[in-house]
């Protein structure tokens, strides 16, 4: 199988890149580096810059490749920026998507495999959120990909593309061999947020609403490692391969961790301080969002490797400073906690 991924010189791509090598698959990129690195990506995958929206682009890579599928991660990812710039994002992320779909049924590609995100719920009227709950997305964000997951049902009935959906809860960690990480400059992931802290690369982590009607006043999220989300893409690739469908799965761990608590285990792993300053909620965050994962632990075999919160945050520490030492970037020593 040869697989075209968007966006794969990113944090998710990356990562999705290298597990498809490993499982004997062809790979071909598309990246306009915007938030991603070539560095990231092994020299030997073909890389070609420029935008998932550029459909002549994107006909070209298709023929010249000969993809089977399409992995499409390519957009925008910040909340907060998205209630500042709609326009961007509902460009970035549905009109993007609505030109790659355009290129891939002009090409006859038969799978298609997206990046969507658990805030199109909005906020739940239950938790753990299982797929068939209300979409009420509360930013543009949200907005711009239950936009693109319509249009790709829409697409796949006039035109039979098979494909999956896969809403994303917080995704968080890093490659465990550091091989590949999260290295966007500043990135806005509370846990990438922390480990920066925790490397004198930040004074402080800001906790964005501490009055909320959970435990500890602040937010709760379902962290899933990024490693087991790349393997649940190759999970959705298999069911498609197979002609079970198309589905939209949920993609967490159905359990949900606080800030604080997220903050916490950062100290733990990495037996330093981390300072916080507290401040009001933002527009657009959600209060409280699990997942209830049933529907893809039955459709498939995928099992998670990494459902740990001190394994995710050690990952992602590991591979900050390593990051830091391949920029030739000393760590500042730091005092324990």
């Amino acid at each position: 199988m040869t697989v075209l991924v968007t966006g794969g010189a990113g944090y998710i791509g990356s990562h999705m890149v290298l597990a498809l090598r490993e499982a004997g698959d062809d790979v071909v990129v598309i990246d306009n580096l915007s938030t991603g690195f070539s560095s990231l990506l092994p020299e030997d995958v073909p890389l070609f810059i420029g935008d998932a929206g550029d459909e002549n682009l994107v006909e070209g890579v298709i023929a010249a490749h000969d993809v089977d599928a399409i992995i499409h991660f390519a957009g925008s990812v910040v909340v907060p920026d998205s209630m500042r710039d709609p326009l961007g994002y509902y460009r970035n992320n549905t009109m993007t998507t609505r030109n790659l779909l355009s290129a891939a049924v002009r090409c006859r590609v038969p799978r298609f495999v997206f990046s969507s995100t658990a805030a199109v719920y909005g906020n739940p009227d239950r938790v753990p959120v299982a797929e068939d709950a209300p979409t009420r997305p509360l930013s543009p964000y949200g907005m711009s990909k239950l936009m693109s997951e319509i249009m790709l049902h829409d697409t796949a009935a006039a035109h039979g593309l098979e494909y999956v959906v896969l809403r994303y809860f917080n995704v968080a960690g890093a490659d465990p061999q550091a091989r590949t990480g999260l290295a966007t400059t500043g990135a806005t992931h509370l846990l990438k947020v922390a480990v920066e802290v925790a490397t004198g690369q930040r004074a402080k982590i800001d906790i964005h609403g501490t009055d909320y009607p959970t435990p500890d006043g602040t937010c709760i999220r379902d962290f899933i490692h990024v490693s087991d989300l790349v393997q649940a893409h190759r999970a959705a690739l298999a069911h498609l391969a197979v002609g079970r469908g198309s589905a939209t799965w949920n993609c967490g761990y159905g359990r949900g961790y606080s800030v604080r608590e997220v903050i916490d285990a950062v100290r733990r792993v990495s037996g330093r301080s981390i300072a916080v300053q507290e401040s009001g909620r933002r527009p657009g965050d959600i209060m409280t969002m699990v997942a209830d994962t049933s529907r893809i632990r039955a459709a498939t075999n995928w099992t998670p490797a990494y459902d740990d919160l001190d394994v995710i945050a050690a990952h992602a520490l590991a591979w900050e400073e390593h990051w830091l030492s391949r920029r030739g970037v000393p760590a500042p020593a730091m005092a324990t906690a």
